[in-house]
């Protein structure tokens, strides 16, 4: 039997293979199509005739589809990657087809005006009202020649995803600098230097091997003191997949962003929106594509001066004390990990010896059963697909399993790179089905060496623990119509709001200590070097907030073409609006920008900051309570993450804040106003 057919076990990753995906998808969607038109040949009235036959065969193909995009993320191979290219074509088709079958949308409108169906739960109410949107943003409306071409565009415009994130993935793994020089590696720390070693050895070289994995550049760009190979590593980061660089053309997006932009324009103008903004924003929180520029460039004039001030004090702390008469941007992390050292005594690589991965996640589960009563159990009978990733059961306090998650954190070739959570499986409840949902964990952490663990810094841990909230989002769940629960229908710039959230019990003394226990001595992290860290917390505050606004001015302007379709003008345009620091003018950040190229948030990634509105200000309710609150943990859960999206976020938000939320709390978490409390 093909192991993907068997949608409601955990994947066999042990006896997947690529050859099985194409006959796998195909068998389901087959089913798909022969639940489609059984309901619209008999056209029932009942939603137990109507949607849940539907639901189950597009349950089915996104078991399979889950496992199969997972393993083309995180253990990439030409089969694997060919087979997955051939099968995305196949399934964006049939989204499309069965979106634009008016047959059906008429059978489900009509099924949502009965009285029954005004009884039914909340879940399914919304769960159909999302539906009947998503066939209306379709194209089900329009006419045969334009519902063609709006299909047509969603299966190229899924091909040209597929083929920007495989660029971004060959580009980095092309690249890498053989040293057999250790003065070159001058200031990188002992145990980065034997990530180095582990990769030359990888390869059966002498030395070390410096990559463009993202541990490796951070590493270089943060500690090491020769000028020329930062340079040469920021460089060959910075102009990945593009028309520069070391790897000039060879992988270059350039053309497909065109097309990209292109597509999507026209796209929005089938379904009767201005611009690819308007309709991102139909199935959000904000309003209008006004409300969020506005939001975003009253961010920028607060953050902006403190951004200046900022850099000037780098340039003058660069000069004086470093020798740097011309702060360049691969000099801006060697130079702030140095100031943090002179003005904070935070040594980046002192931090960094405290969090081995081993230590940070034992904290991290003490964390997660103090604040939501849940305990994570160990299993060595479920196959993995790397040595690298591991299963646990997820239990309640009286020991029943109620979910499942998958943990792979370590940085390798063939792993596309960034942090994410992605459902593996979702809830059933139906009948004789009862399948718990099941999430993966991935990130990209410095791998273990051959003398030394894998040593995480406090940047890591925030992001361990963002992934966290979404993961938690998934679990929690108890809504049974999987098209609404967890993240799946939340609207998109809410999303981030427990993700957020949980990054700031980062900052808690007893938490990281928690979490900590020195490498070669097991002690916990120092009081004196928390106090330190927690003074230098919003060192820079200013710099890294007009960072994520020039990322999302990025976007949304890019999508309302105000500026033009040329994103090299935009990029350029909107650093002139907001940035401090200015890459060269051969640095390529739009090529490599995966998150609105080939992720979920183009004309929506101001979505981080908008969420960050709730997620700051949530926050504060755990504060007030104490902060490591079990009653706040529950009321979190019960009010916005097990509800996914049976009713607004806004609604969630308010259930558990008792208020709409207040947005000075984001201004205090990043130092714009006066200081939260210590703990926050």
């Amino acid at each position: 039997m093909n192991p993907l057919l068997d949608q409601h076990a955990l994947p066999r990753f042990d006896t997947i293979k690529p050859e099985h995906v194409l006959p796998a998808l195909e068998h389901a969607i087959a089913d798909h199509e022969a639940a489609v038109k059984a309901i619209t040949d008999r056209r029932p009235t009942s939603f137990e005739e109507a949607w849940l036959p539907l639901e189950r065969a597009e349950t089915a193909i996104d078991a399979i589809w889950s496992t199969v995009s997972h393993l083309q993320a995180v253990a990439d191979t030409p089969d694997l990657r060919a087979a997955f290219a051939e099968g995305q074509q196949k399934l964006v088709a049939n989204h499309v087809k069965v979106g634009q079958n008016r047959d059906l949308y008429e059978v489900l409108l009509a099924m949502s005006q009965t009285p029954a169906f005004a009884k039914r739960p909340d879940a399914d109410r919304v769960a159909v009202q999302h539906a009947l949107r998503g066939f209306v943003l379709s194209g089900v409306a329009l006419e045969q020649d334009a519902r063609d071409r709006f299909a047509a565009i969603m299966v190229e415009l899924s091909d040209l995803s597929t083929a920007f994130s495989n660029a971004v993935l060959d580009a980095t793994d092309a690249w890498s600098e053989h040293v057999t020089d250790e003065a070159v590696l001058r200031g990188v720390p002992d145990a980065m230097k034997e990530m180095f070693a582990e990769a030359a050895r990888a390869q059966s070289k002498q030395g070390w091997l410096v990559t463009l994995q993202v541990p490796s550049v951070m590493a270089v760009l943060d500690f090491a003191k020769d000028r020329g190979l930062r340079e040469r590593v920021y460089a060959a980061y910075g102009t990945r997949a593009s028309d520069q660089g070391p790897t000039a053309g060879t992988f270059d997006n350039s053309a497909r962003i065109a097309r990209i932009l292109a597509l999507r324009q026209e796209a929005a103008e089938l379904l009767g929106f201005a611009n690819p903004v308007a309709q991102s924003l139909h199935t959000k929180m904000a309003s209008s594509p006004e409300e969020v520029l506005g939001f975003l460039r009253n961010l920028a004039a607060r953050a902006k001066p403190a951004a200046e001030r900022d850099i000037a004090a780098l340039r003058d702390f660069a000069r004086d004390t470093l020798g740097i008469d011309d702060l360049q941007s691969w000099d801006v992390g060697f130079a702030s990990n140095r100031l943090r050292e002179a003005r904070y005594a935070v040594d980046e690589e002192e931090v960094r010896g405290y969090f081995p991965l081993a230590q940070v996640l034992e904290g991290w589960r003490t964390l997660l059963t103090r604040l939501f009563g849940i305990t994570l159990i160990a299993r060595d009978d479920v196959p993995t697909y790397h040595p690298d990733a591991h299963y646990f059961d997820v239990a309640d306090e009286s020991g029943e399993v109620f979910s499942g998650l998958y943990i792979d954190l370590h940085a390798r070739p063939g792993k596309r790179s960034g942090a994410w959570m992605a459902e593996a499986r979702a809830r059933l409840h139906e009948g004789n089905i009862r399948q718990n949902p099941v999430a993966y964990l991935t990130a990209n952490f410095a791998p273990v060496g051959a003398d030394t663990p894998s040593l995480l810094s406090h940047d890591d841990i925030v992001t361990l623990l963002h992934e966290t909230g979404h993961v938690l989002h998934h679990l929690f769940t108890r809504v049974d119509r999987p098209a609404v629960a967890g993240t799946n229908g939340f609207e998109w710039d809410a999303v981030e709001l427990p993700s957020q959230l949980m990054e700031d019990f980062a900052w808690d003394h007893a938490i990281l200590t928690g979490m900590s226990g020195h490498h070669e001595t097991g002690e916990a992290l120092p009081e004196d070097l928390f106090a330190r860290m927690l003074a230098a917390r919003r060192l820079q505050a200013g710099m890294k907030l007009v960072r994520q606004l020039e990322f999302g001015l990025f976007d949304l302007l890019l999508h309302l073409d105000t500026l033009g379709s040329d994103p090299m003008v935009v990029i350029e345009a909107v650093r002139d609006e907001v940035a401090v620091v200015r890459p060269p003018h051969w640095h390529r950040f739009p090529h490599a920008f995966s998150h609105i190229f080939a992720g979920g948030y183009a004309a929506g990634y101001y979505g981080y900051l908008w969420a960050e509105v709730l997620s700051a200000d949530g926050f504060q309710r755990f504060v007030e309570a104490g902060l490591v609150s079990r009653a706040t943990g529950d009321l979190l859960r019960t009010e916005v993450l097990s509800r996914g999206a049976t009713r607004p976020a806004a609604d969630s938000f308010r259930a558990f804040r008792g208020r709409d939320a207040d947005p000075s709390a984001m201004l205090k978490r990043h130092g714009l106003v006066e200081a939260v409390p210590a703990t926050a």
